[in-house]
């Protein structure tokens, strides 16, 4: 005896589970996450630990955003993996990043002084992991190899220096 199904539901479901399997992927990026330290502790990693200093007030909004260091995902929209956002506070301000594997990753930093959510360049500051050079030919963007930072299994420390107009 042969058994028949109808067509819709079997293409609905391949459908779903091919979404499914798939979604891992689109999941690695965007991660909105809150500033937790205790990643960071001794056998916390792998996560980078950045240290942001010259921040200039306590005005607007400062996130730090982690990508991996590679010329396809270093500062490419939609591409960075987690993201720090929290009001600015003038000085330093320390985050904890974890990263989902060893590797090699960049950080950029940004204080939206106003927290109007754009980029004011007379305003606002900015700053990247190694705090590479920044200037009009590379219009902000350095290469992802000025700013990748290596990370195997355990926390890797790191200062930032905050760069204003």
């Amino acid at each position: 005896m042969r058994l028949k199904f109808p067509k819709a539901p079997i293409a609905a479901a391949a459908g779903l589970a091919a979404l499914a399997l798939s979604a891992p992927a689109a999941a690695q990026y965007r991660d909105e996450i809150r500033n937790d330290m205790s990643q960071c502790r001794s056998g916390g990693g792998p996560a980078i630990m950045v240290t942001v200093d010259g921040i200039k007030s306590s005005q607007g909004r400062l996130r730090v955003q982690s990508y991996r260091a590679t010329s396809g995902e270093w500062l490419a929209k939609g591409k960075w993996l987690k993201r720090i956002e929290v009001a600015a506070r003038a000085g330093t301000m320390t985050f904890c990043v974890p990263v989902p594997a060893p590797g090699t990753y960049g950080i950029a930093v940004r204080h939206d002084v106003n927290g109007n959510g754009s980029t004011d360049i007379s305003t606002d500051g900015g700053a990247m992991s190694n705090n590479p050079s920044i200037n009009i030919f590379n219009l902000g963007k350095p290469s992802y190899t000025k700013v990748g930072v290596p990370v195997g299994n355990d926390v890797k420390s790191i200062r930032i220096q905050m760069r204003y107009m």
